[in-house]
């Protein structure tokens, strides 16, 4: 089963741009690393070398778990967007029933999420809590010390 994923934009812009950068400039670096580290001798006793290979090995994976990721990326129409309920994009204005407090969130997916630029994951448990849910309703979310109770204030597009 494939693991599609929703992305904006500059999101798949940011994927695209990190998987180059892997692929033109980190990789001949690994290549030229394990050249350097062959050229100094015995293979047999080269930390150096066997840590080159180890440290491509590893950049390969994050390479091929990006090349999968692109393949199952889908680009998220934002003209398309429903504004009735939360979905992937919307950005939600929110009141903690609790303490009053208003916040705005920015729903995305996991690989943009980014707490500082108010946006959360939609896999996360906040972000799977409002999901669906339309302005006026309280999403109760169970979080490690307790539950929030959020109410719904507004729905836009991002």
């Amino acid at each position: 089963m494939s693991n599609v994923s929703y992305y904006t934009a500059e999101g798949l812009r940011k994927l695209k741009e990190e998987l180059n950068h892997l692929r033109d400039v980190e990789r001949p670096r690994a290549s030229q690393a394990i050249a350097d580290a062959r050229d100094k001798g015995d293979l047999s006793e080269n930390a150096e070398y066997d840590a080159a290979k180890e440290a491509q090995g590893h950049l390969e994976l994050k390479i091929a778990k990006l090349e999968e990721t692109l393949a199952n990326a889908r680009l998220i129409d934002e003209s398309q967007l429903d504004t009735s309920k939360v979905l992937v994009l919307s950005t939600v204005k929110l009141q903690n029933k609790q303490n009053g407090m208003k916040m705005t969130y920015t729903l995305v997916a996991e690989s943009e999420a980014d707490l500082k630029a108010g946006k959360i994951s939609v896999t996360s448990p906040i972000g799977k809590g409002l999901l669906g849910k339309k302005v006026g309703e309280t999403a109760e979310i169970k979080v490690p010390n307790g539950t929030l109770k959020l109410e719904i204030l507004e729905i836009s597009r991002s």
